[in-house]
């Protein structure tokens, strides 16, 4: 009885939001108050971690990392706020790791992350072919046989 009405309110509670994963690029907006008054303000940064890894219940909360003026800033947001007005997935990014920590470390170039391209739910890396050249027909001729030497 108690679990349906919980299960009931969660749901309520939950909100629609893209599907995003560690790795990609993100601009989050905030509903911020400042006395009487209330602004957006974008917060654009790498998802480093999700909390669980799965990224689902109401009590589901993502990292996001930025460099701001050469400081490393994370903020750590709930994905069901009610003071998140969206999140726009900007790049997605190809990692192996479920946890982005080692990013804190890293300066420069070093902390960039390979970049994929997303096609609706799936990632894929992103691969440049190298141009493959016409082939032009082989003259036909006859395979040389050598002679034997007497």
């Amino acid at each position: 009885m108690q679990d349906a009405i919980i299960e009931n309110l969660e749901k309520a509670q939950q909100k629609k939001r893209p599907r995003f994963e560690v790795g990609d690029k993100v601009n989050v907006s905030v509903r911020l108050k400042e006395g009487d008054k209330e602004r957006i303000q974008a917060f654009r940064g790498v998802v480093i971690c999700k909390h669980p890894k799965s990224g689902k219940g109401t009590s589901a909360t993502f990292t996001v990392r930025k460099i701001s003026e050469g400081v490393g800033v994370e903020r750590i947001f709930p994905v069901h706020s009610p003071f998140i007005e969206k999140i726009e997935i900007e790049s997605s990014s190809q990692v192996r790791r479920s946890r982005l920590y080692y990013l804190r470390s890293l300066k420069g170039k070093k902390a960039r992350l390979k970049e994929a391209e997303r096609f609706g739910e799936v990632v894929t890396t992103e691969e440049v072919a190298a141009p493959v050249e016409a082939a032009a027909p082989a003259e036909t001729t006859a395979p040389v046989e050598d002679k034997p030497k007497a």
